[in-house]
């Protein structure tokens, strides 16, 4: 069925149910899982400025790794920059080029009239995705990390 999941993690909190969803699927697929955190960046008029630190964007990717490889699940992960604008299509250029057959992320829940304004990243890449999607929930069922 699945052999190569990417997972992609940011710093909210539902990372732990993107993570716990990829072990699970990982371990009753026999699948090799590839975690991807984009480290965010926005364009003023005078820079490109990082949102988040490198020992942060780090430190998110360490964690997913640890729990994976703990669960018994072969496992690597890399931290790619990319602007705000950009992070929908670096998520699914990485799904294409690691040739992932799953895609899993979480779904951030907005208002409407908040996701009109800034589209969320998980639907901008399940409309444009050429693999399987997964939205994870918000959180695991009775376990945060």
């Amino acid at each position: 069925m699945f052999k190569r999941i990417l997972v992609a993690v940011d710093p909210s909190p539902a990372r732990h149910s993107v993570i716990g969803m990829a072990g699970d699927m990982a371990r009753l697929t026999g699948a090799k899982v590839s975690v991807l955190h984009v480290a965010p960046s926005t364009a003023t008029i005078a820079a490109v400025v990082s949102l988040e630190d490198d020992a942060e964007a780090k430190g998110i990717l360490d964690e997913a790794l640890t729990r994976l490889r703990d669960a018994g699940v072969e496992a690597e992960g890399t931290v790619v920059d990319a602007l705000t604008t950009q992070i929908a299509t670096t998520i699914s250029s990485a799904a294409e080029e690691w040739e992932a057959d799953l895609l899993i992320l979480s779904p951030h829940h907005r208002g409407s009239l908040e996701a009109l304004i800034n589209p969320r990243v998980s639907d901008a890449v399940a409309h444009t995705s050429r693999i399987a999607v997964l939205l994870a929930p918000d959180h695991e069922s009775g376990n945060e990390h």
